[in-house]
Parts: C-alpha cells; structure tokens; sequence
C-alpha cells in the first residue's frame, strides 16, 4: 500500500471511530475512493455537495416548507444537474466512487443516494437511507407522512405502501415486502454496503488486490463479519499471502461447528497453505452492486 493509500485508510478508521451520528458520510465515501485515487482532493468534492445544496436554496427564492425543499432537490439533482444510473455499465466500479459519481453524474443506487442524502442533509431535510434489497433507497419523513426517493429512477418518490412495487421489480414478484425491508441504514451501514458493492466488482473482475482492500475496509466496519474473514483468506491464499490467510482462515475456522463441512474444506485448505501447495482458485463468491 503506497503512503497516500496509508494515510487515506488511517482517516478511514478515524472517522469510524467517530459516534454515528458524527460520522462525515461524504467525507468516509470518499476516503474509502482515495485508494484507488491516492491524490484525490477530498474537500474540494466536498465543496462540490455544498455548491450543489446552494442551487437548490438559490431556486427556493426563501421557501422552506419541507415537502418543497425535497421537490426542488429532487428538480435539481435529477433534471437540472441529471445525475442518473448508470444502466449501460452497472458495473463499473466508477460508480462507487464519489468523486466519480459527481464528475460524471451516473451511479448506482447506493452512491446516487448518498449525494441526495448529503445535498439534503445541508439543506436540514430530515432523510435517511434505506436498507432495500439489492436497490438503496432514500426515505424522506415528513409531519404526516414518509416518502421513498428512489435515486436511481431519477429521484422517482413513492409512498412507502408502494415499496411492494419496486420489490416486484427485483423479484418478479417472489418476495413480500417485510418491515425489515424498510429498516434505516446507518452510516455504517451505507459504507459497508458500499465496500460490498466494491468487493463484488473486483471479485467479479478476479482483481484480488483491490477485492482484498475493499474487503480489509469492510473488517474495519464490521469486525464480527466472520464470513469476510473467509473472503479475506481466501483471497490472501490466492495470492500466495500464506501467513496472512492462515490467520484470517483460523479464525473463520474457530466460528464453525466442527461437524459443518465448511470446516472439513477450510481444514482441507489450512493443510494445504502449510505445505506450500499452489493455490490457483480456493473458491469465492461473487456479488453484485446496490
């Protein structure tokens, strides 16, 4: 890891040491961009969310009603400024860099919601990420009602009795809408799920290097995810890093039953490390983005 790469996972954990509701979301999405861009200017993207908070005040000409304010941010992101999904290369892991995504103004569901949670957010919008399967959403609470912004259908907003509908989409209508479908994501949350998305294009594009980065960060945030530490030595034994894997593989092997057979094909895989067997594909799964 180059110095600047260091520095960038050192600003990352601490602002993971920070409370929730003190963790700079923007800021973290775009240290956690600073390893594949080791000279990214943060506070100038930083900079870029501001600006695009005061065309939305520009346009309101002094209205405040919350309701409004969400209808002119939702104007500007989406027709105005035309941030949109990325529907041509959903994959590309540009799409999951901030910097990217305000350069070029095409997302995914997740980095699209976080600029229309942070432009809101400066704007005193009381919004909130929404933990929806396989599509981030936005939710918007208002007095008397709350509403789904769905960032990557062009600010589309629903009312949350029609989540059911966007559900079908990414099901064919095989699953029914669950309370747990419409949790809040936390901050950590958003940048787990983030790292994921990463970790799945890499893996996906068999660049180890970057898939063992997104998934180190992802152990930052989620220290008990005992199944990335699988990931993790996997992909260490893969590329020869038999020390590092060995420790990361014991101890996802101490979290399982030993009757499971997992543990009989982790064994299996401890044994060979030792012996200094090559390993050209132990076996990884492979996820998409959100």
């Amino acid at each position: 890891m180059t110095a600047p790469a260091r520095s960038a996972r050192q600003q990352f954990v601490n602002e993971l040491r920070r409370t929730e509701g003190e963790i700079d979301l923007a800021r973290a999405a775009l240290l956690i961009a600073c390893e594949q861009y080791p000279q990214l200017p943060v506070d100038l993207y930083l900079g870029r969310l501001d600006q695009l908070a005061e065309r939305v005040m520009d346009r309101l000409e002094g209205e405040t009603a919350p309701t409004l304010v969400l209808q002119e941010l939702v104007a500007t992101l989406f027709e105005q400024e035309n941030f949109r999904g990325n529907r041509d290369a959903y994959y590309d892991p540009r799409n999951s860099f901030l910097n990217d995504v305000l350069d070029r103004r095409l997302g995914i569901p997740l980095t699209l919601g976080i600029v229309l949670l942070e432009v809101g957010w400066r704007l005193g919008l009381d919004l909130e990420g929404v933990n929806f399967p396989h599509h981030f959403l936005v939710r918007f609470r208002g007095e008397s009602m709350s509403l789904l912004i769905d960032a990557y259908d062009s600010g589309q907003i629903r009312f949350e009795d029609q989540a059911q509908e966007l559900l079908d989409r990414v099901y064919g209508g095989m699953v029914r809408l669950r309370p747990a479908f419409l949790a809040a994501a936390t901050r950590r949350d958003m940048l787990a799920r983030l790292l994921t998305n990463l970790k799945g294009v890499y893996l996906n594009a068999h660049d180890d290097e970057r898939a063992i980065s997104a998934v180190e960060r992802l152990l930052l945030i989620r220290p008990e995810a005992i199944a990335e530490r699988k990931t993790l030595g996997l992909l260490l034994a893969r590329r020869g890093r038999g020390e590092e894997a060995l420790h990361h593989l014991g101890e996802y092997l101490q979290s399982l039953p030993e009757s499971s057979n997992d543990s009989r094909r982790i064994e299996s895989l401890i044994e060979r490390i030792r012996a200094g067997e090559p390993l050209d594909d132990p076996g990884l799964e492979e996820e998409g983005a959100e």
